[in-house]
């Protein structure tokens, strides 16, 4: 399974944390979010990064112009797209070369028959829990929702994900489960990992991974 570990933005946090080897680091460009990246984050930091540690962008509703200028700073591998974006902006995104993580919020209602349309034109899609912000709440959806899900994109698992619920994440099973998204739950700050209990993580589910 592919671990992502979002939200970072310090320097030095940065670093550490790709020495535990995460699949994805994640930084955040949407303003009204407490891990906002701004000004804070380097690129010559995400340019030293290892070639096996994908960086990704999270952008809510940005535009496209916005969006591309971004990457192109940051020599970003993936965009995750949090907001309302449609199956044309997804379109246009990936026409550029980028890869796409498509971002969902689940709730009790949500229909997953409307992800078809996304299919051909994301890599990824992730199941976050639905909440007051597009993502970050810190706390989990149900989990057996994604029964209903049937589609042929792998997905990530988001949503109140830490130290804790590792033995849950190790008996949950689904066909399109490709990894997890881990954020809120790893902070001592906003933005800012417990180097310790993200390496202590990290650690647990690659030796996980290791057994199969």
């Amino acid at each position: 399974m592919k671990v992502k570990i979002c939200g970072m933005r310090d320097a030095a946090n940065i670093l550490a944390v790709a020495d535990f080897n995460p699949d994805f680091l994640g930084f955040i460009f949407y303003d009204k979010s407490p891990r906002f990246a701004g000004e804070m984050l380097s690129t010559e930091v995400l340019r030293s990064l290892p070639e096996a540690v994908a960086k990704v962008g999270v952008f809510v509703d940005a535009s496209l112009p916005e969006l591309l200028a971004t990457t192109a700073c940051y020599s970003l591998d993936y965009v995750q797209l949090h907001g309302h974006e449609t199956p044309a902006y997804c379109r246009a995104v990936r026409e550029h070369g980028l890869r796409i993580i498509k971002a969902f919020s689940v709730g009790e209602q949500f229909d997953f028959s409307t992800l078809a349309a996304y299919a051909p034109v994301c890599d990824l899609f992730l199941f976050d829990t639905k909440g007051a912000q597009p993502g970050g709440n810190g706390h989990a959806f149900d989990w057996r929702l994604l029964a209903d899900y049937q589609g042929p994109t792998p997905f990530l698992l988001s949503g109140g994900l830490g130290l804790a619920t590792v033995e849950e994440l190790l008996v949950f099973h689904h066909p399109k489960l490709a990894g997890y998204d881990f954020n809120s739950l790893l902070e001592i700050a906003p933005g800012l990992k417990d180097e310790q209990a993200t390496g202590q993580l990290l650690t647990r589910l690659h030796e996980q991974r290791a057994d199969y």
